[in-house]
């Protein structure tokens, strides 16, 4: 019996027509390992099968991930789509990949839009709905995380803005396990209270999985039956959230939602004085009307009706002037009134009206469900620190 000989490019080379023959169109999904892009922007990956520990390499040039929306990560289910391929220079077997979805995207994707087309069913994102936010708030309220850059953004262009006005936060989880049920109990307990005249609901910018609370139905109901208007301001731009949908007004950012909730206050004082002085204009005006016709009078009557149209005219003159001093001084007075009202809202001056700032191991305590009986804590008050221990507790309200 004859044997052919075969050389070792000519035997891939048939092997690699075979493959391609038989996979050149397939469907392959598993979990990504050893992930790798290179500098010529091509990834290169295994993906594993754990039911069986086989795992396969690949693949995926620049020009098919460029329509991925962002890399896969370690341990990550992926679908993938493309051809089998034999390495001749290396004699490797791998996958050349054209497609990459996550496993259960599309599912995900589904389950939202069945969500979001339900809410507006019920009513939830309709625009008759939507409030007006006040034009010069007293107070406003900000619903997330304590620790989050977006509360640091909120303060410090409320700072540039309105220097002084309050700030009730209402601290919660942004993202994670129970993010989403912390979030809409942050909206209600703002709306408990009931200081905050307009409510911030929101986070920094993240992945599409870091924003996900937001778009559960329990946030979306929250913000929708909050009887406060509310802004939401979920990561940057080009990020929309359900609860977006469902807010009076949508931010793209938390920095935007404070400029659209705050007037700046420089600008409110100079609009106020800008129509002081209009009014002392007219008034103006009013008094040397007066006095050319009383100038008229005086050549058509005899001397004794114009020394009355006179002395009418002087009268009238220091009544004009008396209101327009009083004007002036009732407006004074308000302005120092609202300043020292501002000034006494301050955060800074909470501790000084006997609050006090209560913290276990370092850490503030804004809710009694979570001490215990035998607890240590210590209390700050404006002048000087004290010990504590629970001997009870109970609800907040």
């Amino acid at each position: 019996m004859s044997e052919e000989r075969y050389s070792v490019g000519r035997l891939l080379g048939e092997i690699n027509s075979l493959l391609r023959g038989e996979f050149t169109d397939i469907w392959v999904e598993g979990e990504v390992g050893g992930f790798k892009p290179a500098a010529s922007g091509h990834w290169y990956f295994s993906l594993k099968d754990p039911a069986s520990d086989a795992v396969l390499a690949c693949a995926m040039f620049r020009g098919d991930n460029s329509r991925v929306r962002k890399p896969p990560r370690e341990g990550e289910k992926v679908l993938v789509h493309g051809s089998v391929d034999v390495y001749a220079p290396r004699g490797t077997f791998s996958l050349k990949v054209r497609r990459l979805e996550l496993t259960g995207a599309g599912e995900l994707a589904r389950r939202l839009e069945e969500l979001r087309a339900r809410l507006a069913d019920e009513g939830l994102f309709d625009p008759a709905r939507k409030r007006e936010l006040p034009a010069y708030p007293r107070a406003i309220g900000v619903a997330t995380s304590p620790t989050g850059a977006a509360l640091q953004d909120i303060l410090r262009v409320l700072g540039q803005r309105w220097p002084g006005l309050p700030v009730y936060l209402a601290p919660c989880r942004v993202q994670g396990e129970g993010a989403a049920e912390e979030v809409a109990a942050a909206v209600e307990l703002l709306n408990a209270d009931g200081r905050a005249d307009v409510l911030l609901v929101g986070r920094g910018g993240g992945s599409a999985e870091d924003l996900f609370c937001f778009n559960e139905e329990v946030v979306v109901r929250a913000i929708a039956g909050s009887r406060i208007p509310t802004i939401s301001c979920v990561g940057h731009e080009v990020d929309v959230t359900l609860a977006d949908f469902a807010a009076d007004w949508r931010a793209a950012t938390p920095s935007h939602a404070v400029e659209r909730a705050v007037p700046v206050r420089d600008e409110v004082a100079a609009w106020v004085e800008e129509r002081v002085l209009r009014l002392r204009g007219a008034m103006e005006r009013r008094v040397r009307l007066l006095r050319e016709r009383l100038a008229r009078v005086r050549l058509q009557h005899p001397r004794q009706r114009i020394e009355r149209g006179r002395q009418r005219a002087d009268e009238l003159d220091e009544r004009l002037r008396a209101a327009i001093l009083r004007g002036l001084q009732r407006r004074r007075e308000r302005a120092a009134a609202v300043g020292r009202h501002l000034d006494a809202l301050s955060p800074l001056r909470i501790l000084d009206r006997g609050y006090a700032l209560v913290q276990r191991d370092g850490q503030a305590v804004s809710d009694s469900a979570t001490l215990r009986v035998g607890d240590t804590l210590e209390a700050r008050f404006a002048r000087g620190r004290a010990t504590l221990v629970v001997k009870a507790r109970s609800g907040l309200f």
